[in-house]
């Protein structure tokens, strides 16, 4: 073997050796799709897409918004988990699909834990009970009241069976001893298109979703279910603080990928997400949704997923909820 042959066999041994540091340096090296599991207005979209609009500059490729509404967000669970782990698609998770419908769904078309690789808890937002101005209540007190003496004659609107909203309005009923009717739609943005039209009268959403519209006064806000205040709306007391005992339940949203996604990718995600979520100007955004940023480690992500199921797994069986 001649020495040209040998120099040439050494200079192509040195640059394979250098293309897999480079090739994970590259990513991304395409647009990457954040698949939405609700339809656009609601909650997990506006903050998903505050999120990926800023990760499309900071990592340098796009953040492709695809809505997949449906199921409670079953539809999206289920594609993202059975998507190609090669870094180019990730969910912005909610709450419902991840910790919830665990316990109302026997056989689900996807494993929270087994399926998902977290990266990181983005943020969490109280839900705010709200009722149409026709409603005459102006506080948590006089909702009861008035349900009591209209048993089964108010609606309350849900994104979906399963939902936050859902398990909201299902622990109101329980905890408050109030017949009310479930209306369950394909996301926030439909029910709170038939809310303000006064079609239903009801409602348990997240701060993002109804912040708007209780400030043009088309919702009347009467309290929020998380344990402490919004910041948002500090002059809203708390369900608890009206007088239904322990109630406490909020709405988050994460970014997850497919399990096998590669550990390097997941690393750069995270430390991206996190950038992002420390800016001020995103902060503040993500503030003026009602929402408050957290920005974790992926280990104490999948600790949270995991003890919100345990949770919701008590308020299920407590509330009796069956899928019928």
């Amino acid at each position: 073997m001649n020495t040209t042959l040998l120099k040439s066999i050494a200079l192509a041994s040195v640059a394979v050796a250098m293309a897999g540091p480079a090739a994970a340096q590259q990513y991304p090296a395409k647009p990457i799709r954040m698949i939405i599991g609700f339809p656009p207005g609601g909650g997990t979209d506006i903050i998903g897409r505050i999120v990926g609009m800023r990760l499309s500059q900071t990592l340098g490729q796009q953040i492709l918004p695809d809505n997949r509404g449906g199921a409670s967000g079953q539809i999206a669970a289920e594609l993202t988990a059975k998507a190609p782990p090669d870094g180019y698609t990730v969910m912005m998770a909610h709450i419902t699909a991840m910790s919830i419908l665990p316990s109302l769904y026997p056989k689900l078309p996807y494993d929270p834990v087994r399926d998902f690789a977290p990266v990181t808890l983005v943020a969490t937002s109280p839900n705010v009970v709200i009722v149409h101005p026709s409603l005459p209540v102006r506080s948590i007190k006089e909702l009861i009241a008035l349900a009591k003496a209209r048993p089964g004659q108010i609606h309350y609107e849900s994104s979906g069976i399963g939902t936050v909203q859902h398990l909201a309005g299902e622990l109101f009923k329980l905890q408050a001893k109030v017949n009310l009717l479930h209306i369950p739609y394909k996301g926030a943005g439909p029910a709170i298109i038939d809310i303000v039209a006064g079609h239903v009268q009801l409602g348990f959403d997240v701060v993002p979703v109804v912040g708007p519209q209780v400030k043009a006064g088309k919702l009347r806000a009467l309290g929020v279910t998380s344990a402490k205040r919004s910041a948002l709306f500090p002059d809203l007391p708390t369900v608890t603080e009206s007088g239904v005992a322990d109630f406490d339940m909020s709405t988050w949203w994460g970014l997850v990928a497919p399990a096998a996604m590669n550990k390097g990718n997941i690393a750069r995600l995270h430390s991206e997400t996190v950038k992002v979520l420390r800016q001020k100007d995103i902060t503040g955004r993500i503030a003026e949704q009602g929402a408050e940023v957290v920005g974790n480690t992926p280990a104490e992500f999948a600790s949270f997923i995991g003890a919100e199921r345990v949770k919701y797994a008590r308020i299920v069986k407590d509330a009796n909820i069956k899928i019928e």
